[in-house]
């Protein structure tokens, strides 16, 4: 939905509503933070987290996909100075504004990562009126070249030493920061501080959250000083930066991965536990509820939703502003589906735990005692389910995101219009049976979504390890 403003002299905010889901989400989440550090019983698995080197480690590589997920779900319409017609119709994100060289810079056809030339050669009308099969020099990468052969090497040192300068400077920067601060909460001296955290002498792995922080700074400024001279990644077959497509396509893995837990996550506890304490016909009914939806293969219900979906949209157009709006509603249909089909797992996970639960001393006697059920429910029961919750939110994330690649690649995912890494795989397809052959969209989706799901698989470990009391007891 677009806030309604008087004039389109200033940019215009749209908020759609996956956006306001996903902050809606951020803010679940910092209130769980904030409960969880006045609950010792949470607070001291975190910790436990906190001092895995592993953990540290991927949670700074999952900060780096999420900041650019946020960045990524504001979304404004650009002013029209006060002229009409002047201002662009396309909903953009403050993530677009900041990689505008990036994003506007398009090609007329393929062209391989870092290159000067097309990927394909095509007939070029010369100064004596003759024709000849050569490969045309690109719009926008490396046009600042006045001799590609002989200066682009020199070109591509000097950029990648400038990113590694940058990105270096802004390390230290962070660092030094970040020493002072632990510095003068300790009450010890600078180089006291940088000693201890070099030698591994503290609770929390700096060190190890350091040099991971460093290689992400490192990659990121060299990637966008190569980026904003050449296409770092090539272009696909329209001519658009591959590499913009692949940071895009971030919010769409995110959004399938969080937004599934919003949808399945009520139904799943709260069935779960209902069923697991009241037993009886409640627990009948509800075990025959997953049964049945069990037993009905999901890509097929997630095919006919989807059809329906298209169909619902293409006989209301005229109640979508933009086709962001119309791919943004498909999307949120997508995670409704795949929450509905994936909450079952965990809501028999709960009724199990429930079961054993609710025979213990405590329960019992809260019964003896008249206390209410759902009193004991959230007293008793729900407080000591709530590892199963984690363990199974962090380790089915990777699966969504899987998900959506799969399911994109057999059309009924997201929208074609939407970035996404199932999409780039799906466009893929007939690319690699082209001579020569256009491997880079492949690559460049299968290594951002490969790097995504790896630190949330090490990082889901961690916390299935802090949070599994077999585990901590047997510590």
């Amino acid at each position: 939905m677009i806030l309604p403003l008087e004039s389109r002299c200033m940019p215009e905010l749209v908020i759609l509503w996956t956006d306001a889901l996903i902050f809606l989400l951020l803010v679940l989440a910092v209130g769980f933070g904030l409960l969880a550090s006045r609950r010792e019983h949470l607070r001291t698995p975190w910790r436990q987290v906190a001092r895995s080197r592993i953990g540290m480690g991927a949670l700074v590589v999952l900060s780096f996909y999420v900041l650019i997920g946020l960045l990524d779900s504001i979304h404004y319409l650009p002013a029209d100075n006060g002229e009409p017609g002047a201002g662009s119709a396309e909903v953009l994100s403050v993530f677009d504004w900041m990689v505008t060289p990036i994003r506007t810079r398009q090609e007329k056809s393929y062209s391989a990562p870092l290159a000067t030339h097309l990927y394909a050669k095509e007939s070029i009308e010369l100064a004596d009126g003759r024709t000849s099969r050569a490969y045309p020099r690109l719009k926008y990468g490396g046009a600042h070249l006045q001799d590609p052969t002989a200066d682009w090497a020199t070109d591509l040192l000097a950029h990648i030493v400038r990113g590694v300068l940058i990105g270096l400077l802004g390390w230290a920067l962070i660092a030094s920061l970040l020493v002072w601060q632990l510095a003068r909460r300790q009450a010890v001296g600078f180089r006291a501080m940088l000693l201890q955290i070099l030698a591994f002498d503290t609770q929390v792995p700096w060190r190890t959250l350091l040099i991971t922080l460093g290689v992400v700074l490192l990659l990121g400024f060299v990637a966008f000083t190569l980026g904003s001279s050449y296409h770092l990644l090539g272009t696909d077959k329209v001519g658009e930066d591959v590499f913009y497509q692949a940071l895009k396509s971030i919010r769409t893995g995110l959004l399938i991965g969080t937004l599934t837990t919003l949808v399945m996550l009520p139904a799943a506890i709260l069935l779960g536990i209902m069923a697991g304490y009241f037993r009886g016909w409640v627990d009948d009914l509800i075990q025959y509820s997953y049964t049945t939806l069990n037993s009905i293969p999901g890509v097929l219900l997630i095919a006919a939703a989807i059809l329906m979906m298209q169909i619902y949209i293409s006989n209301h157009e005229a109640d979508f502003a933009s086709l962001t709006e119309r791919a943004d509603l498909r999307l949120l249909f997508l995670c409704i589906i795949l929450g509905v089909t994936s909450w079952t797992g965990l809501c028999r996970l709960l009724r199990g735990e429930t079961f054993k639960l609710r025979e213990l001393e405590y329960v019992q006697a809260a019964q003896a005692f008249g206390v209410g059920h759902f009193t004991i429910i959230g007293r008793h029961i729900l407080p000591n389910v709530l590892h199963i919750v984690l363990i199974t939110l962090v380790l089915d994330f990777s699966g969504l995101v899987l998900a959506e690649a799969v399911l994109s690649y057999i059309n009924i995912g997201v929208d074609p219009t939407m970035n996404s890494w199932g999409n780039m795989i799906n466009s893929a397809r007939l690319e690699m049976a082209r001579e020569p052959i256009v491997w880079w969209s492949l690559v460049a989706a299968l290594f951002f979504m490969f790097t995504l799901v790896l630190a949330a698989n090490l990082f889901s470990d961690v916390v299935r390890d802090a949070f599994d009391p077999r585990l901590r007891n047997s510590r």
